[in-house]
């Protein structure tokens, strides 16, 4: 499959995409049949991956299938799940094992062959800076080609410098674990055994054997790793401590009008809301998006009821509601956590061998890559980017092109804005609205529950620069 060639040597492209996660592969892929559209997508890492440490053997994904990079937009596009599954001759096997929700390892490898097979992805290019030329009304790329592979000693050193002139740009950057303050100094000494569950497959094997483990963290992936340290320890020696912060070790919102938060009606509904109500929603919303796979917890149990057939208890404690306060060395190389819990009040000490931080992940800031934009950035109540209802950063009128953004929109778009489910409708949005033709029809309803009380309305007519709606023709 090939891309249509640039249209003329030193001419603009339409599209720079800066990262490539799965949105915005997601949107190449959605582009890629698109002829009238030059696009081109720059990431600094050598290949695609898709959070490598925590692949675990058995861990699935917590959207169905179709939630693949293409197919809630696009079923019939080459992209597809089904179609990774018929290139690599493997349909009647996935049939027959009836499995709606993959593992997480199948839907890397998947989004990795959309990588290694679709044009117009530069991988190796750091993005160093974006800015407006207004003399050609062009955004400016800066972009660094890296010269060697990760892992190698010279990984970092540059080979090229260039300047890419697009008229639009999205910013799909992603996410970066997030440690805890107090928790950092540790985490960012070396040799100290406090790692990210980030990073937990590459340190699994020392884990296994190290003599007690903490997890901090009560959601997926600190069920996640405790599970999988939980069935490689000795019956009666597990020496196990799971924490969290949340008052429950609490299964995901997974019923099927619960399951609705995750439709474009609701982020349609949550995006017209005040921005005071939308603050106040997010973290009210957690258990839609931060809770745990019932499934997940169901192996947890059976795994600790099976440690009791023979009489005792599995040497593990499991305690939901506290917070690591501070944290140190001591002697022996451990590490002392100070840990409070938020409904007695009370405050305890835990020393450990080793520390899994299974404390999520955060946006990357967009004001790093975006500083040379920012004089015409339009910004909310609390300083940050204003984000129209097609994905596009506001701006001042004088800036012809648009920026758009992927999974950074929580603010404005809701708890579907990370959600698998909801990024080929993302995209296609951002592909309908930047060619300002409707290439990818989308559905003018998507849920049984009306959020507001008022019915649905009809999509709004596109929003000019400022966000005002454009004027009604004809």
């Amino acid at each position: 499959m090939t891309h249509p060639p640039h249209p003329e040597p030193g001419a603009p492209r339409d599209l720079v995409g800066i990262g490539i996660g799965p949105s915005n592969l997601s949107l190449a892929a959605l582009a890629h049949p698109l002829a009238e559209l030059d696009a081109v997508f720059y990431e600094q890492r050598p290949r695609f991956d898709w959070h490598p440490g925590l692949l675990i053997d058995g861990a699935t994904l917590q959207v169905p299938f179709l939630a693949d990079l293409v197919t809630l937009a696009d079923p019939t596009s080459p992209w597809s799940f089904p179609n990774y599954l018929k290139t690599h001759e493997r349909l009647f096997p996935f049939y027959f094992a009836e499995r709606f929700h993959i593992q997480r390892a199948e839907y890397d490898a998947y989004c990795r062959w959309v990588s290694q097979n679709l044009p117009g992805l530069r991988f190796h290019h750091r993005v160093d800076a974006v800015r407006w030329n207004p003399r050609h009304d062009v955004f400016e790329v800066d972009h660094t080609r890296l010269d060697t592979p990760a892992g190698t000693p010279a990984h970092g050193r540059t080979r090229t410098r260039t300047r890419t002139r697009t008229r639009n740009i999205v910013l799909g950057i992603g996410t970066a674990p997030h440690v805890p303050e107090a928790l950092r100094p540790l985490a960012e000494a070396p040799g100290v055994p406090v790692i990210h569950a980030a990073d937990y497959l590459r340190h699994r094997a020392t884990l296994r054997t190290a003599g007690h483990v903490t997890v901090v963290g009560s959601g997926q992936s600190g069920a996640e790793v405790f599970l999988d340290l939980l069935r490689h320890r000795p019956a009666g020696q597990e020496r196990l401590h799971w924490i969290g912060r949340t008052e429950a070790f609490a299964p995901m919102e997974y019923s099927k009008l619960g399951l609705e938060h995750f439709t474009p009606d609701y982020t349609r509904y949550f995006h017209a809301l005040a921005e005071p109500v939308r603050d106040r929603l997010v973290p009210a919303q957690w258990q839609l998006h931060k809770g745990i796979d019932a499934d997940t917890l169901a192996a947890i149990h059976d795994e600790l009821y099976r440690r009791t057939l023979n009489g005792g208890w599995p040497d593990t404690v499991l305690t939901p509601g506290v917070r690591v306060r501070t944290a140190g060395r001591i002697a022996a190389g451990q590490v002392e956590l100070h840990l409070e819990h938020l409904q007695q009040g009370t405050r305890t000490r835990l020393a450990t061998d080793a520390v899994v931080l299974a404390t999520g992940y955060r946006g990357r800031p967009l004001d790093t890559i975006l500083t040379a934009l920012d004089p015409y950035l339009r910004r909310d109540d609390s300083g940050r980017p204003r984000i129209d209802q097609e994905y596009r950063l506001l701006l001042d009128p004088c800036v012809t092109g648009s920026a758009y953004v992927q999974n950074a929109e929580l603010h404005t778009h809701g708890v579907g804005a990370p959600d698998l489910g909801l990024t080929a409708w993302r995209s296609a949005t951002i592909l309908n609205s930047l060619t300002g033709k409707e290439q990818y029809p989308l559905p003018a309803r998507t849920a049984f529950t009306t959020f507001g009380l008022q019915p649905p309305a009809p999509r709004a007519a596109p929003a000019d620069r400022t966000g005002q709606p454009a004027p009604a023709t004809g």
